[in-house]
């Protein structure tokens, strides 16, 4: 029988803060107080130091509390049935043993994607797997409007958090994502995230086996001369993501300068400029129905640069492109 989770009778688990009772109706989020996901299966297009060369074991997880008007992940994130979303429903012991089967599939890690809705589903899934033989890390990727409190439920269960920080203006979050708070709530959430974690610890892995060795976090710099059959994968810490939004320069170099002034090199930075415009949703948002400027982006790495920034991720163009948003089909569920 299925845990009943008193955090969703009454639900506090986002910034939105709706209250709702979610055993009756669903939350802000769109959701009730049903486990779904569309995916769970080895995903290859994150950063190196987390998918590796053998993946990364990506659970996406249906619904979400900020549900971005520009989501690449557009019908899952918006419970929208059809087009690229047939999502299933999973009790927390099967989370659990798909969390097993990605281990033995040869995952480098369980990713969850966008689960601060199903937070406390996630803790006790996660405990389960440990206690059954889980042994790669776990990594909580989020969109970032989590309350500290959901966060700080996740301590001790969380290796690698992998948290948006999308915006600082308010009118920008505002009308794109309607949370002109989101800006406060991110960077608590982030906070606590780094207290829990710490600064980033790394493993040289042998490729197709579960040998590492550890890496002092200076090293990963010098990349060890690593043999072919090696790679340098994370095991502890915060990657810091941001995507740059189209016209939107002055914004995201506001989020370079509050990451790299609060942690300096103590969490990893990833630039992207992966925005891709699925125009069939921003017909009333013309400004950014359209793809992210070489050259604006190019200027947000200078500037990254200027400022000393080291550890930190950059993409090139192609990564503009729908082939990299997976199918949202029920693939391993």
């Amino acid at each position: 029988m299925e845990i009943k989770y008193k955090e969703y009778e009454h639900c506090h688990l986002c910034a939105r803060n709706c209250g709702i009772n979610r055993y009756e109706r669903a939350g802000y989020c769109g959701i009730g107080a049903e486990l779904l996901a569309g995916r769970a299966a080895l995903h290859y297009w994150e950063e190196p130091i987390i998918s590796g060369k053998e993946g990364s074991g990506a659970v996406f997880f249906t619904g979400c509390s900020l549900r971005c008007v520009f989501c690449q992940n557009y019908n899952l994130a918006h419970c929208l049935e059809g087009g690229n979303n047939s999502s299933k429903a999973l009790t927390t012991q099967r989370l659990s043993e798909d969390f097993l089967r990605l281990q033995e599939e040869g995952a480098n890690n369980i990713n969850l994607v966008t689960g601060t809705h199903y937070v406390p589903h996630i803790a006790k899934a996660i405990e389960k797997a440990k206690n059954a033989g889980l042994e790669i890390p776990v990594l909580y990727n989020t969109g970032t409007y989590d309350n500290v409190e959901t966060v700080k439920i996740l301590d001790g269960l969380v290796d690698i958090y992998l948290p948006d920080l999308k915006y600082v203006d308010k009118s920008i979050s505002g009308r794109y994502s309607k949370a002109k708070d989101y800006f406060e709530v991110a960077t608590a959430a982030i906070a606590e995230m780094y207290r829990q974690v710490g600064k980033p610890k790394f493993v040289v892995k042998k490729i197709g086996t579960r040998n590492y060795v550890s890496l002092k976090s200076e090293e990963i710099k010098e990349n060890e001369k690593l043999d072919n059959d090696q790679e340098i994968l994370m095991q502890k810490g915060v990657v810091i993501r941001h995507m740059m939004l189209p016209g939107a320069l002055l914004d995201s170099k506001r989020i370079v300068k509050y990451v790299a002034d609060t942690y300096g090199d103590n969490v990893y930075m990833s630039l992207m400029c992966q925005y891709t415009p699925l125009h069939e949703n921003l017909k009333d948002y013309p400004e950014i129905d359209k793809k992210v400027s070489r050259k604006r982006y190019e200027r947000l790495v200078d500037y990254a640069i200027e400022l000393g920034i080291k550890n930190a991720f950059i993409q090139s163009q192609e990564a503009v492109s729908e082939s990299f948003i997976p199918a949202f089909d029920g693939t391993g569920i």
